[in-house]
């Protein structure tokens, strides 16, 4: 029984050694690395609206996947995918304003200056824009310490 304990331990710190070594949280991503829960990123931009993707449309990014509407969307996120991807790594602006990665709800978004902000929901989205720039500096200020952190369990 103890050498299963053991290995049991092996595995979970082969798989935290693995994902850290990947930049795992650095980025809000699902099953496949698939990032803003299949949403297409530019969709946000062009016609200011969540817009589920599909498989057939996507590109890798950074460690992720992203899916489009369109090809056309696809290309263009090709040519210049920073304009595109979410702030915080995909984790809540809210969230991020305290300090704590937290997922989203990727229809619950905002874009402000030509960046795209997500909330864990619409009710936290509402808190967050009552104090967009008071927000937003706090998150920046904890995202330069916590990106490459671990989300907290249960995010």
């Amino acid at each position: 029984m103890r050498f299963v304990g053991q290995l049991f331990v092996g595995f979970v710190l082969l798989f935290w050694i693995g994902g850290a070594a990947a930049g795992e949280g650095k980025q809000n991503l699902g099953p496949g690395h698939v990032a803003l829960k299949g949403y297409d990123p530019v969709s946000y931009q062009t016609q200011n609206a969540a817009i589920p993707g599909s498989a057939e449309f996507s590109a890798e990014f950074d460690g992720a996947t992203y899916r489009f509407a369109s090809a056309s969307n696809r290309d263009a996120f090709r040519e210049n995918p920073a304009l595109y991807v979410p702030a915080f790594g995909g984790y809540c602006a809210m969230g991020m304003a305290f300090g704590q990665k937290i997922d989203v709800d990727p229809r619950a978004f905002r874009v402000v200056d030509g960046r795209l902000y997500l909330n864990l929901n619409s009710d936290v989205q509402a808190r967050w824009l009552q104090d967009v720039p008071g927000n937003l500096a706090r998150a920046n200020r904890h995202w330069s310490t916590i990106a490459g952190q671990p989300p907290a369990a249960g995010r």
